[in-house]
């Protein structure tokens, strides 16, 4: 079972998640906090990174006196739980629900619709 992580949590893990290196380096995550704007202090993300390890989402492994950290659960994965959880609470597991209240409330760009409707159009297969 995936664990529910904060805002703070998920903005390190999309960090992660988009280093194209398979694994990650602390100083790689504070200068990818600082591009985004939202700088944080050494201990306040030692301690970020150690929730996110004690919550399944990453392993840590020493090399000297650096972590390398790597991810366990995948950004799709996440996205897949957080997005059940949501139809769940919101829709009562109503995908249809959900698609309805994009398009009915103009909340998606004429591009995201097109393809949407491709994709709807494509199915599973």
């Amino acid at each position: 079972m995936i664990q529910q992580i904060s805002d703070a949590e998920l903005e390190i893990m999309k960090i992660i998640w988009g280093n194209p290196e398979a694994v990650t380096l602390f100083s790689y995550i504070m200068d990818g906090l600082a591009a985004r704007g939202k700088p944080c202090q050494k201990n306040t993300l030692i301690v970020l990174l150690s929730r996110l390890i004690n919550k399944g989402f990453l392993r840590a492994k020493k090399i000297g006196r650096h972590n390398e950290y790597t991810t366990l659960v995948s950004e799709a994965q996440y996205q897949t739980v957080q997005t059940r959880n949501f139809l769940d609470k919101i829709y009562e597991g109503s995908a249809k629900g959900l698609v309805s209240t994009l398009i009915m409330g103009d909340l998606l760009a004429d591009e995201e619709y097109e393809e949407l409707k491709r994709l709807l159009e494509k199915g599973k297969g």
